[in-house]
């Protein structure tokens, strides 16, 4: 009953044990009931969180690539978790503290921004980065010292950024690197399937069940969409 009914108290337990002519007393109960209900830690566990509240979470990060002249250059996401969508993305060769709060403002146009956002302690969330969030209405979480699961889904989106096209692709420049990364932020939001959200894409739309398929080239054709013709 303890394990089946995890509301019960032992007193209700009790009440149950005795419509069936069972007299135990509270006590044996109590005993019982702690190897029946190990002790779990307080309070909500993470993934249930973002479970909870996937529709009003996203989370943002960098990533960092190298152009044919081996000069760093980085990309800031920001991804919706619930849908998957990449609801944001801008690239730069020096992404400076005041650069980074300018792109939270390019972000949330129009006051469309989430209830939390998920970032990790990299230096180049400033504080003012942090301010404007607030001021947006928008509730920073900060993920913990090696953990870097609190911000998979990101991290997840930045791994197949990198293995599906950056390890591909010799980056010339600034420009050349952003429209790289704004066409493949486009195959991955409407074309491409993701398990975390069974196998649908992160901007739904309307495909045609019957006609011809075609195969469209993206990437320069590192990837294809397949699609039937209206």
């Amino acid at each position: 009953m303890a394990a089946a009914n995890r509301l019960w108290g032992a007193e209700r337990i009790r009440g149950e044990l005795l419509k069936l002519g069972a007299k135990i007393s509270k006590r044996t109960i109590q005993k019982y009931m702690r190897a029946a209900r190990p002790v779990r830690p307080r309070g909500q566990r993470w993934s249930t969180f973002l479970r909870n509240h996937a529709q009003e979470i996203w989370a943002c990060d960098f990533v960092q690539a190298y152009d044919v002249f081996f000069r760093s250059i980085f990309a800031l996401v920001f991804i919706e978790l619930a849908t998957r969508k990449v609801v944001f993305a801008a690239t730069t060769r020096f992404p400076s503290q005041a650069w980074v709060t300018q792109q939270l403002r390019n972000a949330t146009p129009s006051g469309a921004a989430p209830r939390f956002l998920i970032r990790d302690r990299d230096d180049k969330f400033a504080a003012a980065f942090d301010a404007l969030a607030r001021a947006t209405g928008i509730r920073m979480i900060r993920t913990a010292v090696r953990a870097p699961d609190m911000n998979a889904v990101c991290e997840r989106f930045l791994g197949s950024l990198r293995r599906e096209c950056l390890d591909h692709v010799v980056v010339l420049d600034v420009r050349h690197f952003h429209r790289v990364v704004a066409e493949y932020v486009r195959y991955h939001n409407a074309a491409r399937p993701h398990q975390g959200i069974h196998q649908q894409t992160p901007v739904p739309a309307e495909r045609p069940a019957a006609g011809n398929i075609g195969a469209f080239s993206v990437l320069g054709g590192l990837h294809h969409e397949y699609r039937r013709a209206a």
